[in-house]
């Protein structure tokens, strides 16, 4: 009797631990699932926080290191814009573009001493983002090919990067090939109208 009490004791003993060791198991894994990896996850994305800053932090720290030479690249790209703009046909519309190059034209070859004929307003060509504006000029005889050389040179040496599109050059008399006559057409550059429109964007913004 001793002996079947003693075992049934055992038994319930045995049954209370293995109880207790699901009970502890599945604590464990509650706890594993509800606590233990909510903090891995948060751990691995404070580490790639951590590494994200370490890397923004090594860029700006690039940026700083550079800034002297980044600032100056800078100046140097402003002077160049500058520069190309002041060398624009002045002038917002075509017409205004194409007026402003035929008094260039007319006061150089007052100044060379080029007599002109006619002045033709050509058609404007988008060259974006330029627009290019061109005009076609005949001249009377003139006596002296360094007259019209000198001409041209004023011409394509101009503050407004001028250039002579076309040339149609004719010496009526063989006997004096220094005397010619002929048509050139001279061109220019204005802001075209993409310029123009981001310019605005600019001041709008």
């Amino acid at each position: 009797m001793k002996k079947w009490f003693a075992s049934l004791q055992a038994s319930r003993v045995g049954r209370r631990r293995f109880l207790w060791g699901m009970i502890g198991a599945a604590v464990c894994i509650f706890l594993y699932i509800l606590v233990i990896l909510p903090l891995v996850d948060a751990a691995k994305k404070t580490e790639d926080e951590i590494r994200a800053k370490k890397k923004l932090l090594s860029k700006y720290d690039d940026y700083l290191q550079n800034q002297k030479a980044v600032e100056e690249e800078l100046g140097q790209t402003a002077k160049q814009y500058e520069l190309i703009q002041q060398r624009l046909l002045p002038g917002e519309t075509a017409q205004l573009g194409a007026a402003n190059l035929q008094e260039i034209v007319k006061r150089i070859s007052e100044k060379d001493g080029v007599a002109i004929r006619s002045f033709k307003i050509l058609e404007p060509k988008e060259a974006p983002p330029y627009r290019k504006i061109s005009i076609q000029i005949e001249f009377n005889p003139i006596l002296m090919m360094s007259t019209l050389s000198q001409f041209i040179y004023d011409i394509e040496h101009h503050e407004k990067g001028l250039m002579i599109s076309d040339m149609d050059i004719l010496v009526p008399n063989i006997r004096m090939p220094n005397h010619v006559q002929g048509n050139l057409v001279i061109s220019g550059l204005m802001k075209g109208v993409k310029m123009k429109e981001t310019k605005q964007k600019g001041k709008a913004g």
